[in-house]
This record gives structure tokens, C-alpha cells and sequence, in this order.
């Protein structure tokens, strides 16, 4: 495979697509020898919270079948799958939940759980940041993200993947950060030797899914800035809309040139594109700073549902959300960080029915 190809691959039997995909893609001549020291290839999903891959929000655990079974008939035995739920979920329910914890009793495989994991200190391109130890375990890593909107930075996809391999502490640093610099840097100190992109059903506009949108595609790339840069001609956003990939370019991680772009299809036959999406519109009624995804994730969908209802306009004033709040005073916030607001919904984050109900109450005065 090239760096400027993405192949595709449609249908509906999802572990044998993907079996197709990586053997025309070519994987096989870029995976270290099998002999050679019983190298250790790390498959790592997107299981940012239980909930099942037909919601839009995790990978399907027949994609990841499908890779083990291709990486096992070609004698590769020292095989894990990793993984970091967003803070506020736990992985282990993940694995559970999502499919994974049979996946590891059927093929033999080891389930890690980054969450548990301790963190270690790396020089990312001049940015010191904490990453998960066992990942310096690895020869070979194998990225499968979800192809889905996201509330904060528009998509997510290969690049903010890699983000389930840090410390949860570390997570809630990157929100402090502006999440898209710490993302472009973490993938100079996590490299993605090859990627397997689910764009089965994923949810557009919400990380978390609930609306999915099925398109029963799995693609198959090695530079995840072209990856990216891809998802975002798709979901109708232009690249410097999401700073993390022009970042990430710049620090060499890949090219977001999607004019030398070759989009390969292995059944040979063109495919209509995904056409751009209508962006959620609610954002209008959130005061966010630094906000992390999982509390900001749960007050996305109460904002459609007032919305709905012809609601959210009857509020009386903006919503607070994240930890650039703390110790600040306000009429309404969300989450443990508006502590010190008149009205505050805490939790870490806080339960989506006890944020309808209290801003449905305030809406109604």
C-alpha cells in the first residue's frame, strides 16, 4: 500500500470484508516477520463508552475478528487488543458490552485496558506527554476507528483515535490544552502502522453515536492525516476546520494532499461518496471551555432534545461546561467544574436524564 491510497470495501458480512480489504491493501507485506521474536501487533478499537457498534459510537468487534483471523492464519500468535474508554466510563464494561471480552475467549487473544495502565513521560515532537507504558511493548500497531462526527472538534477519526492510549489524567489535561494541539503531537509519539477505518454505521455528529448513518463501508490506509483529511471532505468540512490534522502535517505525520489522493475500491467499481451532513445546531446555547468529551458527550443530546421540544431558545442564558470554570461563579453550569454556579448539575460526568430535568425546568419559569 501507498501512502496516498485509502481502499474501500462494501457490504454487509463485515469480518470476511475486512479479511478481503487487508489482504488487497497489502498488510501482509507490511507486518514484521512472524518469527522474528514473536512480534507483538496491537489492534486498538474505538470503545469510548458500552454501548453496541449499530449505535454509530464503537468499532464493530467483526472488524476486529476479521483482523485477528487474517494476522492468526499467518501464524502471528502474539496478538492484543487496547484499549481507553473515555473518562467516565470504564473499559472493562466496554469490552464487555461491545463484544470484545468474546472475541479474546474465542481467538485467544489478550484484552488490555489502558485505564489501568500507568503513564509514562515521552517527548512528542518537543511536547512532554504521558502515554500509556505498554505501548512501547509494541512492533506493530494496527488503528480502527470509527468514521463519526464529534461535538468539539467537528470529526474524529485515525488521528484522535490514539488518544485511548494515555492516562485518563492525561485525557483531562488534553481538554485543558485545546485538545488539537496535544492530538497532533501525541501521534509523533504514537506512531499507527496501519489503519482499518469503520464507516459501517457511525454517528455524524456525536462521538458518542445515537443517530447512526449507515453506510456498510470499511477502508483501509497507512497516513492517518489523509485519513482524516478525507473524513472532513466527506462530512463537508474544510481540513483548517480541524487544527489537529494541519498540526499534525506540519509535525510530519502525514499529508492532508488530498489531490494525489487514490481512492481504490476492491470490488473495482466506484461508490458514491458520503454527502456533507448538516452540522448540529446547538451549540449556540453552551458557554464551553476546556470541557472533556464524556461531559460535554451527555449534554449534547439533552440541547436536541429542548431543541425539539422548541425549548433550548427559552433558557436564561448560556449553559457553563468544563474545567476553564472552575472556581467561577455563573447562573447555570454542568458537571463538577460549575460547582460554584447558582445552578449546577454535578457529576463527572453528570447523568444525561438529571441535565434534561433541571434545564427542563428552568426552561419552563
Amino acid at each position: 500500500m501507498q501512502r496516498n491510497e485509502i481502499w474501500r470495501s462494501y457490504g454487509t458480512d463485515f469480518k470476511e470484508m475486512t479479511k478481503r480489504l487487508l489482504l488487497k491493501s497489502g498488510l501482509a507485506e507490511l507486518l514484521p516477520e512472524a518469527d522474528d521474536h514473536d512480534p507483538c501487533i496491537a489492534i486498538k478499537p474505538n470503545l469510548v463508552t458500552p454501548a453496541p457498534a449499530s449505535f454509530g459510537g464503537t468499532t464493530h468487534p467483526e472488524i476486529v475478528a476479521g483482523i485477528v483471523e487474517f494476522l492468526q492464519e499467518r501464524n502471528y500468535k502474539n496478538i492484543v487488543i487496547a484499549e481507553g474508554s473515555w473518562v467516565g466510563d470504564k473499559t472493562s464494561e466496554a469490552f464487555e458490552y461491545c463484544g470484545y471480552n468474546s472475541i479474546a475467549k474465542e481467538y485467544g487473544v489478550s484484552l488490555i485496558d489502558m485505564q489501568k495502565d500507568k503513564g509514562v513521560e515521552a517527548d512528542c515532537a518537543g511536547e512532554t506527554l504521558s502515554i500509556c507504558k505498554k505501548v512501547r511493548n509494541w512492533d506493530f500497531l494496527i488503528n480502527v476507528p470509527v468514521l463519526k462526527g464529534h461535538c468539539q472538534t467537528h470529526i474524529t477519526c485515525a488521528l484522535k483515535n490514539i488518544k485511548g492510549l494515555i492516562p485518563n489524567t492525561e485525557k483531562r489535561r488534553f481538554h485543558t490544552m485545546g485538545l488539537h494541539k496535544p492530538i497532533a503531537h501525541l501521534n509523533t509519539g504514537i506512531r499507527q502502522d496501519f489503519i482499518v477505518i469503520d464507516h459501517i454505521c457511525g454517528d455524524l455528529s456525536f462521538e458518542e453515536g445515537g443517530s447512526p448513518v449507515t453506510r456498510n463501508c470499511i477502508m483501509a490506509a497507512v497516513d492517518p492525516v489523509l485519513v482524516d483529511s478525507y473524513v472532513c471532505s466527506l462530512l463537508g468540512y474544510e481540513t483548517e476546520e480541524v487544527e489537529y490534522i494541519g498540526l499534525a502535517e506540519k509535525l510530519g505525520v502525514g499529508s492532508s494532499d488530498l489531490s494525489h489522493l487514490r481512492l481504490i475500491t476492491c470490488e473495482g467499481e466506484p461508490y458514491e461518496d458520503l454527502p456533507a451532513h448538516s452540522i448540529l445546531d446547538v451549540s449556540y446555547a453552551v458557554d464551553e471551555v476546556d470541557s472533556c468529551s464524556a461531559c460535554y458527550g451527555v449534554l449534547i443530546p439533552v440541547l436536541e432534545r429542548l431543541k425539539s421540544e422548541g425549548l433550548l431558545d427559552r433558557l436564561p442564558g448560556k449553559i457553563a461546561i468544563g474545567q476553564g470554570h472552575r472556581g467561577k461563579k455563573g447562573l447555570i453550569g454542568i458537571g463538577n467544574c460549575t460547582s460554584g454556579f447558582d445552578i449546577c448539575v454535578k457529576g463527572c460526568p453528570p447523568k444525561e436524564e438529571d441535565i434534561y430535568r433541571q434545564l427542563r425546568e428552568l426552561s419552563d419559569r
